[in-house]
């Protein structure tokens, strides 16, 4: 029979080479983290949907099999189209109109020098008005500063239109691997999650409400913030082009940035394009863009995330907003998810930690 101290020294051991196993694996798995949690991320929010069609299959059946096998195939492919065809369109396209509005920003200071000039010397006014007298800085400055930041961007953005092509293999491979991920969830999504549950040493009570907790919490925010500012975006995009906005995809993907900041949200981007309409003297025009940017952008944000998250996330829209811009500082874009994910996440288990503390004291 073992003594105390041989079982305490024992267990240590077995501590230490369990924490020392966790970090090769998650050394391992770290190079795929981003396959693994987007294909995380779309299984469960497809994972319904195959679900009602999967439990018609009688899987003790060599026929039932093959059709669940069958059906998975077509829903990872089916999936991973779904992202790919207009995430591609979407990519080559941003490069290419974020180069010619730069272009075309260029072309617009040296075509109209004192227009410009002007304009500079508002904003000039302006800064030293809203400061105090205390910052004084010439309108040349700022017209240098500006062209030095243009010329920087449209160096970037060449950079970024070379890189794409040498990335594409890199982009398939990811998309592969994707494939066989989603596909492998969708057969065996139910035995690989219980088998994870079983490697977390905590009450089963406690795995079940984080697991739920995580499924609920994906399919919340996917809908409720991506979702809603994907539509946002899809109509700034086309309210942009009937418009004929320069770098109406640019502008379009800033409004899906700019949907996660409270309070102003989208009309940080069309309130400024709706003004140079005004500006260039088409008044008309210009008002029409504004009715039809604040009804179809910034309206459909009132109306569409309360039906898709009626309440369930109760977290102020500004926790939210840090969460979001932190995550993407922290995990690039990833963080779109994990960084609400996070913060929740570390609520519920706080709050688990205390109801039981609670029990322990009786």
């Amino acid at each position: 029979m073992e003594t105390a101290p041989k079982k305490h020294v024992q267990n240590y051991v077995f501590g230490a080479i369990l924490v020392l196993l966790f970090f090769l694996v998650a050394r391992l798995f770290a190079p795929f983290f981003s396959v693994l949690l987007w294909s995380i991320l779309l299984y469960i929010i497809l994972s319904p949907l195959y679900g009602r069609i999967a439990k018609k299959f009688d899987k003790t059946r060599l026929k039932g099999r093959i059709l669940q096998s069958v059906w998975a195939g077509v829903f990872a492919l089916g999936t991973l189209m779904l992202i790919l065809i207009p995430l591609s369109f979407m990519v080559f396209q941003f490069s290419k109109q974020i180069i010619e509005l730069l272009h075309y920003i260029q072309n617009v200071f040296y075509a109209k020098p004192g227009i410009v000039h002007e304009i500079f010397e508002s904003i000039a006014g302006f800064i030293l008005d809203i400061s105090a007298d205390q910052v004084h800085i010439s309108a040349d400055e700022i017209q240098r500063r500006v062209l030095q930041f243009l010329s920087s961007g449209l160096q970037g953005a060449m950079q970024f239109s070379s890189n794409l092509a040498k990335d594409i293999s890199s982009f398939l491979l990811n998309m592969v691997m994707m494939f066989f991920c989603l596909y492998f969830f969708y057969v065996d999504g139910y035995t690989l999650a219980t088998l994870l549950k079983h490697t977390i040493p905590i009450r089963k009570e406690y795995m079940e409400t984080l697991s739920s907790k995580f499924s609920e919490i994906t399919r919340n925010l996917v809908m409720g913030y991506i979702a809603v500012a994907v539509i946002q975006s899809v109509a700034a995009g086309v309210i942009f082009m009937i418009f004929k906005i320069q770098g109406a995809l640019v502008f379009a993907t800033l409004v899906f940035v700019c949907s996660f900041i409270p309070l102003v949200g989208c009309s940080l981007v069309w309130w400024p394009l709706g003004i140079l309409l005004l500006l260039s003297g088409d008044i008309v025009q210009g008002i029409a863009f504004i009715l039809l940017s604040m009804v179809f952008i910034s309206t459909i944000d009132n109306f569409l995330r309360p039906i898709f998250l009626q309440d369930r996330i109760k977290l102020h829209p500004l926790v939210i907003f840090f969460a979001i811009m932190g995550g993407v500082g922290a995990f690039g874009l990833n963080g779109l998810i994990l960084g609400p994910m996070i913060v929740i996440l570390f609520l519920t288990v706080l709050d688990m930690f205390l109801t039981e503390h609670k029990i322990e004291e009786g």
